[in-house]
C-alpha cells in the first residue's frame, strides 16, 4: 500500500498509468497491512467510477477533499472493517501514522503536487 505524489497532470481520478519516461512518482508513504483504509481507498475508488473488477494494482487520486474526508473517518474510528487473504488486521495503533500521511499528502497538493494512492497484494 503506497502513496505518491507526482508533477503529472493526471487526465482522470482513477485507472490512469504513466509511461516510463513521464513518471516523476515520489512514495510519500506506505502502509503494511492496514486492511481498513485500503477498503476506505477502495471504496472511493469505486465511487470515482474505477472500472477494475479488483482494486489491485489500480491508482486513485486523492484530492484535498478527499483526504480531508479520510482525516474524518481517521478521527471518528470510521474506517471500513475490511479483511481479506492477504490484508492481516488494522489493529488500530496505526491512526497516528495515518493523520501524518493525511498532512503531508495535504502539503503535497499545496505544492503543487497530483497524489494518488496504489497498491499490490
Amino acid at each position: 500500500m503506497h502513496a505518491y505524489k507526482t508533477k503529472a497532470k493526471l487526465t482522470k481520478s482513477v485507472d490512469f498509468s504513466f509511461k516510463d519516461d513521464d513518471d516523476d512518482s515520489m512514495e510519500i508513504h506506505y502502509w503494511r497491512k492496514h486492511p481498513n483504509l485500503h477498503g476506505w481507498m477502495e471504496q472511493l475508488y469505486y465511487n470515482k467510477g474505477g472500472q477494475s473488477d479488483s482494486f489491485n494494482c489500480v491508482n486513485v487520486e486523492l484530492n484535498t477533499d478527499d483526504l480531508l474526508d479520510l482525516k474524518s473517518a481517521i478521527e471518528s474510528n470510521e474506517l471500513p472493517h475490511t479483511s481479506g487473504f492477504f490484508f492481516g488486521e488494522t489493529s488500530g495503533t496505526e491512526r497516528d501514522d495515518d493523520l501524518e500521511f493525511v498532512e503531508t499528502a495535504l502539503k503535497s497538493i499545496n505544492e503543487g503536487y497530483s497524489v494518488y494512492y496504489s497498491s499490490w497484494w
